[in-house]
């Protein structure tokens, strides 16, 4: 045999032997990502507990993709009563486990930016449930919320 050949042999063989390095698991699960609709929210404050319909005279989304989230709540009767309200938010987030961060980095409500959510998550199905403290001071806020979203279809 040439040495040409004993090399090439040579070569092919670790080629085969190579071992891949194991992929980098994603930050985020591909079930957290997509588009969520509200539909429910409780906040615990000092003892007493307040239930929110988000399906009643308002609308609520939550965007997630692989580094950022956003939520977009306004009121359905387009800002025409006293029910008219507008708000959103976004940032990046991180996730390790069930432990979702949200690092508010814009808010129409400006004393919100700037501040880090922690939560717990749980996904099953088509059910997001999203649970942790608001704390803004400057808002007069303090309370542990418990929110349930819905994925949309796309």
């Amino acid at each position: 045999m040439n040495v040409k050949m004993i090399c090439a042999m040579v070569i092919m063989t670790l080629v085969a032997c190579e071992r891949k390095a194991p992929v980098a698991e994603k930050k985020s699960p591909d079930n957290l990502i997509g588009t969520w609709l509200l539909v429910s929210g409780v906040a615990i404050q000092k003892g007493d507990t307040t239930h929110t319909d988000y399906q009643k005279n308002q609308r609520m989304i939550k965007i997630i993709n692989e580094t950022h989230f956003a939520f977009l709540n306004h009121d359905l009767n387009h800002g025409k009563d006293s029910s008219a309200m507008y708000i959103s938010g976004g940032g990046k987030y991180t996730l390790t486990g069930d432990q979702y961060t949200e690092h508010l980095e814009y808010c129409n409500l400006r004393e919100w930016e700037d501040k880090s959510f922690n939560f717990t998550v749980t996904v099953k199905d088509d059910t997001l449930v999203q649970r942790g403290e608001e704390d803004v001071p400057e808002a007069g806020v303090k309370h542990e919320i418990i929110e349930t979203y819905t994925r949309l279809k796309p």
